[in-house]
């Protein structure tokens, strides 16, 4: 069946749609996709590994049980792809490291096996920064993807999770996983103009997944709108024997369930000015302008008084990072025959001399600085950050050694609670800046909430790469 390019860049919702009152099925959809990668790829450097025929028998699959009437959900029939740190039984997983070329997992993650019970479609496994260990998305062995945002200069798409960013901002797939330790959803989906949940840790399993710091890495979708985000979190989530992260955690709220309700009376919380100083103009014009967009819909804005600035805690997070990484990775990083890149080999090995002690200090640190962020927004529903202080930037001109990204993303994570990136406008440039949205722990369904109705309001989330037809 023909159907339309443009339809590579509706979001989740509309392709259910087209799906459940037959206008696509699920194989027209893969084609499409598959058509696109095959075109795109090559230039994106997007995605890592395509099993076209693999997917075309799930979407076939997809397709017969539909017509049987046997609908799995909203998201029966949609392609998807995930980070290469998912396994896949059979499938190569690198997790973007050619010291891991050869590798081929046994087990599936019980993300990718959720997806699967939903009805998605696998179509790929996305590039991304080796061991999920860089911000900036840069990748010395396997090359960097292109932020497709510009045709003409080698852009940053943001780490860890890059592919997946550039894969559904370049209309390559409509949804991806991406995997978020310090930023890794946030910073790719903010520079690649998409809608990122770095959901609760705990909140979706990690199980089978190749971990760089198991107490911060969480999964979580990169797509164009909240309500996607919405209906993927509620595929992906819930408890895992496979994950005791995932278990015993308090109950929580369907993310669809109340996503329409607005936000009239809730009340936001908002760093002093002084605390956004070096923010490019750009950024700040369209945090400003959220800022104002949320007020509209009847929400409160307030500032608070934060225990310190949210860079102060990245030095914590990093080495607290660093020191799981080394004790997950030293059986690679110790063998200097392998080809690691040069950078995230550095930065991994600063865990190395951490004593079982210091350890054990910042793990307290993350309970009570946790806890005294939480003090400083009582009474607030969410804080309201800018995702991050600057645009994409050309890849020639990365400092590897650099934190800028994680200035308000890192501290999320370090804590285990959840945000939302939400694309907020274009900078001088025509780059796109992203407003977060930050919620306390089991909150995420009102991080979705918030989301929604600034995307009801707005329409940034509808702006696609140029050039990509």
């Amino acid at each position: 069946m023909k159907i339309s390019p443009d339809l590579a860049f509706a979001d989740l919702v509309t392709l259910s749609r087209m799906l459940s009152d037959g206008t696509v099925s699920a194989r027209d959809l893969t084609e499409l996709y598959l058509e696109r990668i095959a075109r795109h790829n090559p230039a994106l450097n997007a995605l890592i590994h395509v099993d076209a025929e693999a997917a075309r028998a799930e979407a076939d699959a997809a397709d017969a049980l539909r017509r049987a009437g046997a609908v799995a959900g909203p998201l029966h029939g949609i392609p998807i792809a995930v980070k290469d740190l998912c396994d896949v039984a059979g499938q190569p997983g690198t997790g973007g490291s050619l010291a891991l070329k050869d590798r081929r997992p046994a087990q599936t993650a019980t993300v990718v096996k959720r997806l699967r019970a939903a009805g998605m479609v696998l179509i790929g496994r996305t590039h991304m920064v080796e061991f999920a260990c860089g911000g900036w998305g840069t990748n010395q062995y396997l090359g960097t993807p292109r932020n497709p945002w510009d045709r003409e200069v080698h852009r940053v798409p943001g780490g860890s999770s890059s592919g997946s960013g550039v894969t559904v901002a370049a209309g390559l797939a409509p949804a991806a996983i991406g995997s978020d330790t310090s930023g890794s959803i946030r910073i790719p989906a903010a520079l690649c103009g998409l809608t990122g949940l770095k959901p609760t840790h705990g909140r979706v399993s990690n199980a089978n997944t190749m971990p760089l710091a198991h107490n911060q890495d969480s999964l979580g979708p990169m797509v164009r709108t909240a309500q996607d985000a919405a209906l993927i979190h509620a595929a992906i989530s819930g408890p895992d024997p496979l994950d005791p992260a995932t278990l015993g955690l308090p109950t929580a709220e369907d993310p669809l369930a109340g996503i329409g309700l607005g936000i009239a009376g809730r009340r936001f919380g908002v760093l002093p000015e002084a605390h956004l100083d070096g923010v490019a103009d750009g950024v700040m014009a369209a945090y400003r302008e959220a800022l104002k967009v949320l007020e509209g819909l009847g929400a409160g804005i307030h500032e608070i008084t934060p225990p310190e600035r949210c860079e102060a805690v990245q030095p914590r997070s990093f080495l607290t990072i660093m020191s799981e990484g080394y004790s997950n990775l030293r059986h690679l990083l110790d063998d200097d025959s392998l080809p690691i890149g040069q950078h995230t080999k550095q930065r991994i090995l600063t865990g190395k001399p951490l004593l079982a002690a210091d350890y054990i200090a910042l793990q307290q640190d993350r309970i009570d600085s946790s806890r005294r962020w939480r003090a400083s927004i009582d009474g607030m529903d969410a804080l309201l950050t800018p995702t991050l202080p600057i645009s994409a930037i050309p890849v020639a001109e990365v400092d590897e050694g650099s934190l800028i990204l994680g200035r308000f993303t890192r501290m999320v994570s370090y804590f285990g609670w959840c945000a939302l990136s939400v694309p907020a406008g274009l900078d001088g440039a025509g780059l796109p800046v992203s407003l977060q949205i930050v919620c306390r722990p089991h909150d995420d369904a009102l991080a979705l909430r918030v989301g929604h109705a600034f995307q009801s309001a707005t329409g940034w989330h509808r702006q696609t790469a140029p050039g990509w037809a």
